[in-house]
C-alpha cells in the first residue's frame, strides 16, 4: 500500500525549481548573446559611429587645448620654456652660440688704436706672432664671461623677458610673417639672442675690456626647433589654434550621443571613456616616435642633447594633457562599470552598503541619531548623488589646468560624498516605532 513520503516530494519541488531556474538563466544567456532586434541596430549603429568619433577626436582635442593655451596664455608658455634656462645642455648650447658671435664682434686692431702711435709697430709684429694664442685667450675670456652670466640669476630672467616679447610674436611665428624674437626662417624656428649679448658686452666692458663697447648691436639667433615638417605643422597648429575648444566640445558631445543612443548605455559608457583614453595613448605614442624621428633627421652641426630638451620642454604640458585623459577615463569607466548590473559589480555594491551599513549601525549603537537629516538623505539620495557627480564634473572643466593628481583627488573627493551620503541614509522610523 503506497505511502506519502514528504522527503521525496520535497525533493522533487527543489528539483524542479533547479530546472526552471536553469531554463531561466539559459534563456537569459541566449537573450544576451542575440543580436539586437531590428529596431535596434539603427541607435546601435549611430552609437558606434559617434564613439569612434569621440575617440578619434580625443587625440586631436588635447593638441587643440595645448595650441591654444600655449598661444593664449603668456603665462603658460613661460611656464613651458621657463626651465629650458636651467638646463645644463640648453646652457652650454648658448655660450658657445653667444661665444662665437662676441668673437667674430670684437675689433681686435681697436687693441692697436688704443697704445700710442709709437709703439703701434711693436704691437702689431706682436699680435702678428702672437694671433693663434691671443685669440685663444680672448675667446677663453670672453667664455668665461658668458658662463658667469648664463649661470647667474640674471641669464633666467632675461630668458624670461626674451621668451615674454617672443609670445607677442606668437601670431605671427604661426603665419611666418614679420620679425620678433621668435621667428620661422624656412624650416628653423629661432630664438633672439640679442638682449643676452648685450648684457655680456656691458660686462666686459665694466670688467675693463674697451674693445668691447664697439660691439655693434647683434642679433643672434638660437635654434628652438628644426624640421622639414614645419610649414605644415605651423599651418595644423593654426587650425587647431582656431578651432579652440570646439574640438574637445564635440569629441565630449560625440561620446554623450553614443552613450545616450546605445541599446545598452553603461556599456557604451565603459566602451566610450576607455576608447577615449587609448586615443589619447597613441597621441602620447605618437610624440614619442615623432621625438625618435626629429632627433635623427636633425643636421649634423645641430647639439642633438640641446635639441632633444627643448622638444621636451615644448611638448611637457602635452603629454600631461594624456596622462590626464588616460586618468580620467580610467575613472570614468570604473565608475560606469561599479553601476552596471554585472555579477562582479553587485558584489563591490553590495560590500559598499553592508559595510556602511555596520559602520552607520555602529554609531547608532553609540547614540548616534540621524533625526530628520536620515530621512532627507533617504528621500533625496538619487538627486544628491547625481548633484556630487555634476559637482565633480563641473570642477574638473573649470580648473584651469588639470594634472592627473587633480583628477584623482576630485575622484577621491566624489567617493567621500557618495559614502556620506550612504551613511546618512536612515529612512525616519515611524511615530512610536521601537529603535
Amino acid at each position: 500500500m503506497p505511502t506519502d513520503q514528504p522527503g521525496s516530494a520535497e525533493s522533487d519541488d527543489l528539483a524542479d525549481l533547479r530546472a526552471r531556474l536553469g531554463a531561466v538563466e539559459a534563456h537569459a544567456g541566449r537573450l544576451a548573446l542575440a543580436p539586437p532586434p531590428r529596431r535596434h541596430l539603427g541607435r546601435a549603429s549611430l552609437a558606434t559611429v559617434l564613439i569612434l568619433l569621440a575617440c578619434l577626436l580625443t587625440p586631436l582635442s588635447a593638441v587643440a587645448l595645448w595650441a591654444k593655451s600655449e598661444i593664449d596664455d603668456s603665462g603658460r608658455y613661460l611656464a613651458t620654456v621657463e626651465p629650458l634656462a636651467k638646463d645644463p645642455v640648453v646652457k652650454a648650447a648658448v655660450v658657445d652660440r653667444v661665444t662665437a658671435e662676441i668673437m667674430r664682434q670684437i675689433p681686435v686692431d681697436s687693441l692697436v688704436d688704443a697704445v700710442a702711435p709709437a709703439d703701434q709697430p711693436l704691437l702689431r709684429t706682436l699680435l702678428g706672432q702672437l694671433g693663434q694664442t691671443l685669440a685663444s685667450g680672448l675667446s677663453g675670456f670672453v667664455r668665461t664671461e658668458v658662463q658667469q652670466l648664463v649661470d647667474s640669476d640674471a641669464f633666467a630672467a632675461l630668458w624670461r623677458q626674451v621668451n615674454l616679447d617672443a609670445h607677442a610674436a606668437i601670431e605671427k611665428m604661426l603665419t611666418g610673417q614679420g620679425g620678433g624674437a621668435v621667428e620661422i626662417r624656412n624650416d628653423t624656428v629661432v630664438l633672439d639672442l640679442a638682449p643676452v649679448i648685450a648684457r655680456v658686452k656691458t660686462d666686459l666692458v665694466d670688467r675693463g675690456f674697451a674693445p668691447a663697447s664697439k660691439i655693434p648691436e647683434v642679433h643672434t639667433s638660437y635654434t628652438l626647433v628644426q624640421s622639414d615638417a614645419i610649414p605644415r605643422v605651423r599651418t595644423g597648429v593654426r587650425l587647431l589654434d582656431l578651432a579652440g575648444f570646439w574640438v574637445p566640445v564635440l569629441a565630449v558631445a560625440c561620446a554623450v550621443g553614443g552613450v545616450l543612443a546605445a541599446v545598452r548605455r553603461r556599456r557604451a559608457a565603459v566602451t566610450a571613456a576607455l576608447g577615449m583614453a587609448a586615443g589619447a595613448l597613441l597621441l602620447g605614442a605618437g610624440l614619442s616616435v615623432f621625438r625618435a624621428l626629429y632627433l635623427d633627421r636633425l643636421p649634423a652641426g645641430v647639439d642633438q642633447a640641446a635639441a632633444q630638451a627643448v622638444y621636451d620642454a615644448l611638448v611637457r604640458y602635452l603629454r600631461s594633457a594624456v596622462r590626464v585623459i588616460v586618468a580620467l577615463g580610467v575613472v570614468v569607466a570604473l565608475g560606469a562599470w561599479i553601476t552596471g548590473g554585472g555579477r562582479w559589480a553587485r558584489a563591490v555594491r553590495r560590500g559598499w552598503r553592508e559595510t556602511l551599513g555596520a559602520l552607520r549601525g555602529l554609531g547608532g549603537r553609540a547614540g548616534l541619531r540621524l533625526g530628520p537629516v536620515g530621512g532627507f538623505v533617504h528621500r533625496w539620495k538619487v538627486v544628491l548623488s547625481w548633484a556630487a557627480v555634476a559637482g565633480a564634473a563641473l570642477a574638473f572643466v573649470l580648473w584651469s589646468y588639470p594634472t592627473v593628481l587633480v583628477t584623482l583627488c576630485l575622484a577621491l573627493v566624489l567617493v567621500a560624498v557618495l559614502a556620506l551620503l550612504e551613511l546618512l541614509d536612515a529612512p525616519e522610523r515611524p511615530a512610536g516605532a521601537s529603535p
